[in-house]
Formats: C-alpha cells, structure tokens, sequence
C-alpha cells in the first residue's frame, strides 16, 4: 500500500479553499478574542467590583467547558433564545468567546507582571492614568505577555478543526472528506497534519520576530 500523491494533488483546490477559511476564522476570531480579551482585563482592574465579579465569572464558565460543547451550544442551542447563525458567523463568534476568555487572564497577568516602582514614578511626573497606560502600562506588558499570547494563537488555530462539527467548510473538513470518499485516511490525515504544522511554524516565527523587535524598543527606551 502506498502513499497516492497523486490524489491529493488532484483535490487540491479543495483544499487550498480549506485553508483559506481556516485563516479567515483563525485570524478574524483571534483578533476579535485579543480585543474583547483586553476589554474584559481592563472592566476587571479599573471597573467597579461588580463588573469585576461578573466578567470573572463568564472567563471561569468558558476557560471551565470545552470548546466543543460551547460550539454546540451556541450554534444549535442558539435558536432556544432566537439566536440564528450560519455556520461561518457561528464559528468566528464562538473562537473569539473562547480566545477572549484566556486572552482576558494573559492581560490580567501582563497588568499585574508590571513593576510597582514604574507605575510609582509615573505617578511622581504627573501621569494622569490614561497616560501611564499608554505609556508605561501597555508598552510593557505587551513584551512581557507576547510568548503567552502567541502560545494561545496557535491553539486557537488547532481550535479551528473542532468547528468542522458544524459543517463549516474548513482545512479539517475539506482533507478529511477527501479520506472518507476514497479511503484515503493516511493520506489525507498526513496533509492534514503537515499543514496545520506549516501554520503552527509560521506563526511561532513570525511571534518570535516581533517579541525580538519589541524587546529592543523596550531597552533601547
């Protein structure tokens, strides 16, 4: 028994389509997850205590339940409470609930990670709290959480091939279809593999090439 190339080739514009729609989710629903993340890290350390307590516990619910459940539930649980989705819509609002929640606690630590004195001497030159965020806070912290938040990122890409679930038509769909319709589980499932590792490598590249830059701007300031 060998390994058809030539069947993968020949499927290869599915594929390349599968592709394309697991970086649209993985990107747009990590760029959502990292914004809202923030909101929540922020309404947690400078809102009131009861905004505080209620953000916290929608992060424990959802870092608390697997994603697969959640997917389920938001997009066939979701029409209980006249929720409608298609299934790319679905799936894009269920990565960015699920990178929100962990993005949130990766915040949070890069907030509290910043040295006391800083904030002291911010403080001493008449810093209101806005300024000290954005010049002493976030500068900071961004290089302080950037290994964390990319670690996160590339789990959130492997998240992307529990939403074939709901038959959205990305890579995990696409190449497993392929295996089923012809038998052709080694080969499709290596594809599957090899590809998913080309993004995991890319991004872990191009994370370690922004936290070098980052870290020279934060010393050379």
């Amino acid at each position: 028994m060998s390994f058809d190339l030539g069947l993968i080739l020949s499927y290869l514009p599915r594929i390349l389509e599968g592709l394309g729609v697991t970086l649209m989710l993985w990107v747009i629903g990590s760029a959502l997850g990292l914004a809202v993340g923030f909101a929540v890290a922020v309404g947690r350390r400078y809102g009131p205590a009861p905004l505080g307590w209620l953000l916290r516990g929608i992060v424990e619910v959802i870092r608390g339940t697997p994603f697969l459940v959640q997917v389920f539930l938001l997009y066939y649980g979701g029409p209980f409470i006249g929720l409608r989705l298609e299934n790319i819509p679905a799936g894009i609002l269920a990565l960015a609930i699920y990178a929100a929640a962990y993005y949130s606690e990766l915040w949070r630590a890069g907030f509290d990670a910043i040295p006391k004195g800083h904030l002291e001497a911010a403080d001493c030159v008449g810093f209101t709290e806005w300024q000290t965020l954005r010049r002493i806070i976030l500068p900071e912290m961004t290089v302080l959480v950037l290994p964390s938040m990319v670690n996160m990122t590339i789990l959130i890409l492997k998240e992307t091939a529990i939403l074939s679930i709901i038959s959205l038509p990305e890579l995990t769909l696409s190449v497993s279809a392929i295996g089923t319709q012809h038998y052709a589980f080694v080969e499709s499932f290596t594809v599957l593999a090899l590809l998913y590792w080309a993004l995991v490598e890319i991004c872990g590249a191009l994370g370690r090439r922004a936290e070098a830059r980052l870290s020279k701007y934060r010393f050379a300031t």
